[in-house]
C-alpha cells in the first residue's frame, strides 16, 4: 500500500474510488483498511472520563449516503466498502457464489421482510423476524452477515439515538435495505460472466496491493 494518510470523509471516499474495496478494519494485509489509511488522530481513543472519537466511524455514514459506494459485511464477514464502478462485478462474483436462499428458508424470510420494508435498522429486522428470544441477537446477526456476504443486503445508511440535547450518541445502528432497493437493479448489472468478473477484481486489487500475493487477496473477495 502506498503510505498515505487520510484526514477526512471526503480524503476517504475518493480513496475508496481509486482502489474499488477497501475492509474498513484489519483485512490480514499490511495497511490495508481504512483504519490503517487514516491519520493516528482520526484512529479510536478512549477518553480519561470514559468517553471515546473515532472519526473513521463517523465518516462511514457520510461516505455511504453520497452515493459512490457500496458498504456491508463484504471482506470475510466484516465490513467494508465497494466503489459504484466496482459493484456490478462483486455482485455478480457473490451471486454466483453463493447459493440463492432456499425457498422457505430463513435467509428468505429475511429478505422477504427487508423487501416489504423497504429499509430497517437491524434491531427492528430482527424483531420483525421473530428473533426476540434469549441470544437470538447473535443467531440472527449470522444469517444477517450471510447475506450480506451474498450481496443480497447492504447497508443504507446508519441511525443513531439522540440525547436530551438532540445530540447523536452511541455506536447507532446500521439502516439494512437490498443493493436493487439502494442502487436500482441496473446498477447491479453485469455483461461478464462470474469467473471473467472475479479475475478482473483480482488482477485489479494486484495491481494496488503490490505486497500481497494473490491468494491473499482471494481470500478477502472469496
Amino acid at each position: 500500500m502506498t503510505a498515505i494518510k487520510i484526514h477526512s470523509a471526503a480524503g476517504l471516499g475518493t480513496f475508496i474510488q481509486e482502489i474499488g474495496f477497501l475492509p474498513l478494519l484489519d483485512s490480514g494485509i499490511a495497511g490495508y483498511s481504512a483504519d490503517a489509511l487514516v491519520d493516528s488522530d482520526c484512529r479510536y481513543v478512549v477518553f480519561p472520563d470514559g468517553g471515546w472519537d473515532w472519526p473513521l466511524w463517523k465518516w462511514k455514514g457520510p461516505i455511504v449516503t453520497d452515493g459512490s459506494c457500496v458498504y456491508g459485511k463484504f471482506f470475510a464477514g466484516k465490513a467494508g466498502f465497494i466503489s459504484r464502478q466496482w459493484w456490478p462485478h462483486f455482485y455478480n462474483y457473490r451471486r454466483t457464489h453463493y447459493p440463492t436462499p432456499a425457498e422457505g428458508s430463513i435467509e428468505e424470510s429475511i429478505l422477504m421482510t427487508l423487501r416489504e420494508s423497504g429499509s430497517l435498522i437491524t434491531r427492528d429486522l430482527r424483531a420483525a423476524c421473530g428473533f426476540t428470544g434469549t441470544n437470538m441477537r447473535s443467531k440472527f446477526d449470522s444469517y444477517i452477515t450471510r447475506l450480506q456476504m451474498s450481496c443480497h443486503i447492504v447497508t443504507e445508511d446508519f441511525v443513531y439515538p439522540h440525547d436530551k440535547h438532540n445530540r447523536e450518541y452511541g455506536w447507532g445502528w446500521a439502516l439494512l435495505t437490498t443493493p436493487e432497493q439502494l442502487l436500482g437493479r441496473d446498477a447491479c448489472q453485469c455483461e461478464q460472466t462470474a469467473a471473467e468478473s472475479v479475475n478482473l477484481i483480482l488482477d485489479h486489487l494486484t495491481k494496488h496491493l503490490p505486497g500481497a500475493s494473490r491468494e491473499q487477496i482471494a481470500k478477502i473477495i472469496r
